[in-house]
């Protein structure tokens, strides 16, 4: 059992949530015990930067060479934000860390005006991107967006804007502003980074939706010992069953049996807790020092995951049949990948989860599969994919990498999810992203060309994918009509034939019911600024798509890239991509989607989820 003493310290900031492990109800956290959570992907802010300008392979005689850069900065943003973070207030051994806290001179608190790790130096959006007069509103918007995304850019855009650092609008609490955007986070999978933001707000600021969504967040990432230092204010705040468990799990882990002991036996008197979730308390307080209890934990009889039961379960480090893992939306799988209980064979599953939601880069991903690959307890299965790897990376030629790269596309992910089209699962492409910009487009790919494209524009490697479109002209047929589709979203300056009779023909050529890709491809050129002005409008209205914003979604995301408000498009670009079936996607959402990011100045990212649409439609 993990009880690590910087969290233990930085939990002064954290929060404690008793809510399952997957509830989709729109409101939120609320108690120990509601029913199952959400099954649709959703919706989110997030902060882009403009395309840093990216290295391309330049010598094809020696691709191994080449240093690509990505389009955006990868999770060490993130991890370096934390370590800018002021401490969490607290550097007091004692057992009174509240009060110590309280004794902190004014200057030292944090203000409830500026939250979030992510300044515009680190990778995070401008303090105004949100606004200054409708928190409340968008704080709605948060609360009833169904998460995670469909798209893995919009979901990373919603991730920087969510933790960017912004002002507070003027018309809600501090506090329960950052709730929101923390309990977005952790609907997206985002745990270690809705617990990070969570704690840059000063404990004694807490309000009881903080309060809850903070104890979420310490289940999501698997440390109840996150509970301990916010106990002495939450039970005022909260009568929520899980602050009564927390007591007794935090009792044990000061090595006080007796008191954690007489707390579990009066919450089974009283009903508090039952079956599962009060041996799984049990389990936990057998954790702490000096505890002689040993609990065994039966899944038998149990109908779905929550929080409460995900989170124990994985701190004391419980198997979780995977049948449960059914019950909720993938995004606990995500939380899964970043267990540090769990071994790597039992983090597989979830880190190909966290791949395709964009919550790990390819390159966390890549490090992860090379680590198990090594891991002497992995399976052949698991070992197998790692050495694919290391023949995507370090083959003996080309072509050899190449066909590597295809064998990995083609090979079905732990987590069992469908592959798209032409057999090729999405999720695999960031971790060989790197690897393909290396890739001299004089290969002859032939019809891998578009997946090695794709695979480029999904690390966002687009001035490496733009060497590509010298090689369109060895193509022919169904690769080459889906290369020229990435090529003409994904580059910052398409060096190719957008006329309006190229565009016709690709649109005719489509095959996907109602022409659904070609409609799309329409939709993201006319938001782009890229089809030709004399042909525009007849070439939107052939495709189906109404460029006046008459639904109240649509009105909302042109509203805000006109009052330039980064986060509140970003937020929106979420909302109108939830769902996890890319067929369900209107061209015409997709319009709007594209039209809002380029008009505020979020071009890469409107580029980058034009492209990926090209790739999974």
């Amino acid at each position: 059992m993990r009880i690590n003493r910087t969290y233990l310290l930085l939990g002064l900031s954290a929060a404690a949530l008793a809510i399952p492990v997957l509830a989709q109800q729109s409101s939120g956290p609320e108690s120990l015990l509601p029913p199952g959570f959400g099954d649709q992907p959703a919706q989110a802010p997030a902060r882009p930067q403009p395309s840093p300008g990216q290295g391309s392979p330049t010598s094809p005689s020696a691709p191994a060479q080449s240093t690509p850069t990505p389009l955006l900065p990868d999770a060490a943003s993130v991890e370096a934000a934390a370590a800018a973070m002021p401490a969490a207030a607290n550097s007091d051994d004692s057992a009174d860390e509240i009060g110590a806290k309280y004794d902190l001179p004014a200057t030292a608190r944090r203000s409830l005006d500026l939250i979030g790790p992510l300044t515009p130096e680190l990778g995070g959006l401008e303090r105004t991107a949100f606004g200054q007069g409708n928190g409340r509103g968008l704080a709605a918007i948060m609360r009833a967006t169904s998460a995670p995304f469909l798209s893995r850019w919009a979901s990373i855009l919603t991730r920087r804007a969510l933790l960017s650092q912004t002002d507070t609008p003027g018309d809600i609490n501090g506090a329960d502003w950052a709730a929101e955007r923390a309990w977005l986070l952790l609907r997206m999978g985002e745990a270690d980074n809705a617990r990070l933001l969570i704690q840059g707000v000063d404990s004694d600021k807490f309000t009881k939706r903080l309060y809850s969504v903070a104890m979420q967040a310490q289940l999501a990432t698997a440390d109840p010992a996150g509970f301990c230092p916010l106990l002495p204010r939450a039970r005022d705040f909260s009568d929520e069953p899980g602050w009564f468990m927390a007591s007794a799990i935090c009792a044990s882990f000061s090595a006080d049996q007796g008191t954690a002991s007489a707390l579990l036996n009066q919450a089974e008197r009283r009903g508090i807790a039952k079956g599962i979730d009060y041996r799984l308390a049990e389990k936990a307080v057998g954790a702490g020092p000096n505890s002689r209890r040993s609990v065994k934990i039966e899944w038998d009889g149990v109908a779905r995951l929550t929080t409460w039961r995900f989170g124990l379960a994985t701190a004391t480090n419980v198997e979780i049949p995977a049948a449960l893992f059914g019950t909720v939306g993938p995004q606990v799988r995500a939380w899964e990948a970043r267990a540090p209980e769990l071994s790597l064979a039992r983090r597989l599953p979830g880190t190909a989860v966290a791949t395709r939601l964009g919550v790990f880069s390819g390159a966390a991903s890549l490090g992860f599969y090379s680590a198990l690959a090594d891991d002497s307890t992995a399976d052949d299965a698991a070992t197998d994919r790692g050495n694919l790897l290391r023949d995507v990376y370090a083959g003996e030629s080309i072509r050899a990498r190449i066909d590597a790269m295809r064998q990995y596309w083609q090979a079905q992910p732990a987590d069992k999810w469908f592959a798209g089209p032409e057999g090729v699962y999405y999720g695999a492409l960031p971790v060989i992203a790197r690897a393909a910009a290396t890739i001299p487009a004089t290969a002859g790919a032939g019809e891998d060309t578009p997946w090695l494209i794709a695979a480029m524009l999904s690390g966002g490697y687009d001035r490496s994918a733009a060497r590509w479109t010298a090689a369109l002209g060895q193509l022919s047929g169904a690769a080459r009509e889906r290369s020229w589709a990435l090529l003409a979203t994904g580059l910052p300056t398409p060096q190719l034939d957008l006329s309006a009779d190229r565009i016709s023909a690709f649109v005719s050529a489509d095959s996907s019911k109602y022409q659904q890709l070609g409609h799309c491809l329409v939709a993201a050129l006319g938001g782009l600024g890229r089809l030709p002005a004399a042909e525009r409008a007849r070439l939107l209205k052939d495709a189906g798509i109404d460029t006046v914003p008459r639904r109240p979604w649509a009105r909302g995301i042109m509203a805000a890239a006109q009052r330039r408000e980064q986060g509140t498009v970003a937020l929106l670009t979420g909302v109108g991509m939830q769902g996890q079936n890319w067929r369900a996607l209107p061209p015409q959402q997709l319009y709007f989607i594209v039209t809002a990011l380029h008009d505020v100045g979020l071009d890469p990212y409107a580029r980058m989820i034009a492209a990926e649409a090209m790739a999974r439609l």
